[in-house]
């Protein structure tokens, strides 16, 4: 399961940073917003490189951006293969996103935290972040749904519906192929 999950969930994790990408590139034409070079100078953080002042290289914002993407995917991945899959997964798993650029941003003091933001860059940064998430759990959930029910939802099947006290599936029962 998890080499499968290493290349589904890079795979679901870039093609949501795609998408997410459109829809800031769409949001930004309508809303005159310009890009954003946070990705950029965390990653001039995090690795030691040099920080510019102004504009940040295209290219070190793509790799951040879409390495972030790509890497936070395999999570999702994860999520799908034990069954932890659909809406609910992704809205969770969008909640996970938004603490993953948190952490970097504050660690590296390039950002600070959500709640002294103006509503609408939060707004907007949920709202995209959030577009990531389905998009990218839609990839995994349908990319792992090739390899069956994971061990969360072949435990569910056993008695369906919300029971206290059902005891774990048998391990022979718990893993997949």
């Amino acid at each position: 399961m998890i080499k499968r999950a290493l290349w589904q969930g890079m795979f679901a994790g870039t093609v949501g940073g795609v998408v997410m990408t459109v829809g800031e590139k769409i949001e930004q034409a309508i809303t005159q917003r310009p890009d954003s070079h946070v990705p950029a100078r965390v990653l001039q953080r995090l690795t030691g490189m040099r920080e510019y002042q102004d504009r940040q290289p295209v290219l070190v914002n793509w790799a951040m951006h879409f390495g972030q993407a790509a890497m936070l995917g395999v999570l999702r991945s994860v999520m799908a293969h034990v069954g932890l899959r659909g809406p609910v997964a992704s809205a969770k798993f969008t909640v996970v996103r938004i603490t993953n650029d948190q952490i970097l941003e504050n660690a590296t003091g390039v950002g600070a935290p959500p709640s002294t933001w103006p509503r609408k860059e939060l707004t907007v940064d949920v709202l995209h972040k959030a577009v990531y998430a389905f998009a990218t759990g839609a990839i995994a959930d349908a990319l792992a749904a090739r390899s069956g029910p994971g061990p969360g939802q072949r435990h569910a099947a056993v008695s369906p519906g919300r029971h206290p006290h059902s005891g774990p599936l048998p391990r022979k029962d718990a893993y997949g192929q």
